[in-house]
């Protein structure tokens, strides 16, 4: 896969409307495209998981890159940018699987369309991708309700996509609050009084600070710290994650990305001056979301992440902003506070005989698996009578 990528046609033939499409597969290419996707990005109002930024950023760093390949497709009216589909090949398992380019750091995954652009780009996009080679399966996952990348399913093109079962869940904070403290007065009195109690332990003979850093803060030792943190707590519940992996350049290049578009947001919680929480959040108009948080367990007793996490929600509801979002994942810590729940969908299709086999062995174990289960409650049921 380091190889250089093969395209069966690096540019589409143009479509009956006019539009022409051309297969982005080199970082060269995808280097050369920065002023007009940015445009065509800010034309969206789309969010900073489609920016250019993140997705270069993405590709430039990624510890694995000799297991991919880029496979963007792109969307011209003349010289006009009007449509992106950005995927990438991942050689997984003993498949060559058609995702998403920077799934695994994107929570939520879209197409960028221009709002003004004929209704046929989404599909020529995904036509010019059909006729490429070298991949097996296509699943693309973490679509809000509202993303443009439903208007694949309906393109008519083989590989045909279809609704696939692989759901996620999106928790959020909503509602009219005048601010801060009218939020937390809303909340029930358990969450209050466990906010109060760590409060009062992690203040207990120490000075204790909430802080968001300064635009010009130097964040380099904060992001070695909040890695520090990531991989203890990863390696205590033996799992792996290679964005905090040390010396590891990717977490502080999405980083930059935020901060480059003026939508990042640091929270720390300090006591006596050493940092023992932090959250890397960012800020989309009137929407806050937390990217990545992390706390020292030598103080968990206290639950610091949970303290920081209400005094963020305080100070995003302070300073106008109407939703905190704690984007993909239903992690017990971000029920405690959420009062909406969004579930993010996903897309499959086989472009192979062995895409087509994967994608019915996957049928036929889920089928099992609800038959077992089916059984299992009728059994108990029986018992119970």
């Amino acid at each position: 896969m380091n190889a250089p990528f093969r395209i069966a046609n690096e540019a589409a033939a143009a479509s009956s409307t006019g539009i022409r499409v051309e297969i982005v597969s080199t970082a060269e290419a995808l280097s050369a495209l920065e002023p007009d996707w940015q445009q065509l990005w800010a034309a969206c109002g789309a969010l900073i998981f489609q920016s250019h930024g993140w997705i270069a950023s993405w590709w430039l760093h990624i510890a694995d890159r000799e297991t991919r390949q880029l496979m963007i497709a792109t969307a011209w009216d003349g010289p006009i940018l009007v449509g992106i589909l950005p995927l990438a090949i991942h050689r997984h398992r003993g498949l060559r699987l058609l995702e998403w380019a920077a799934r695994d750091h994107a929570d939520y995954c879209d197409m960028l369309v221009h709002p003004a652009a004929s209704a046929d780009v989404a599909g020529a996009l995904w036509n010019a991708v059909s006729r490429q080679r070298g991949y097996d399966l296509i699943l693309l996952n973490r679509l809000l309700p509202d993303a443009r990348a439903h208007a694949l399913l309906t393109s008519g093109e083989r590989p045909v996509l279809m609704p696939n079962h692989r759901s996620e869940m999106s928790l959020r904070v909503v509602g009219l609050h005048a601010d801060g403290e009218a939020w937390f007065n809303a909340q029930n009195k358990k969450t209050r009084q466990n906010y109060r109690r760590g409060m009062a332990y992690l203040s207990e003979g120490a000075e204790l600070r909430f802080r968001l850093l300064p635009p010009d803060a130097e964040i380099e030792p904060v992001l070695t710290r909040l890695a520090a943190l990531k991989r203890a707590w990863l390696e205590k519940m033996g799992l792996e994650a290679p964005l905090f992996d040390q010396d590891a350049p990717l977490l502080s290049a999405l980083v930059d990305t935020l901060r480059r578009a003026g939508q990042l947001r640091i929270f720390v919680l300090e006591r006596d001056g050493e940092t023992i929480a932090i959250s890397i959040n960012f800020v989309d108009g009137k929407k806050m979301m937390a990217f990545v948080t992390t706390y020292d367990p030598a103080v968990e007793k206290g639950s610091p992440g949970m303290v920081l996490m209400v005094d963020y929600i305080r100070w995003a509801f302070d300073n106008g902003l109407d939703l905190v979002d704690f984007l993909c994942g239903a992690e017990d810590f971000k029920s405690r506070f959420a009062s909406e729940t969004v579930t993010l969908t996903s897309m499959a299709g086989a472009a192979s005989l062995v895409g087509t086999a994967a994608l019915t062995t996957d049928r036929l174990v889920r089928f099992i698996r609800t038959c077992r289960a089916e059984l299992a409650e009728r059994r108990a049921g029986a018992r119970a009578a």
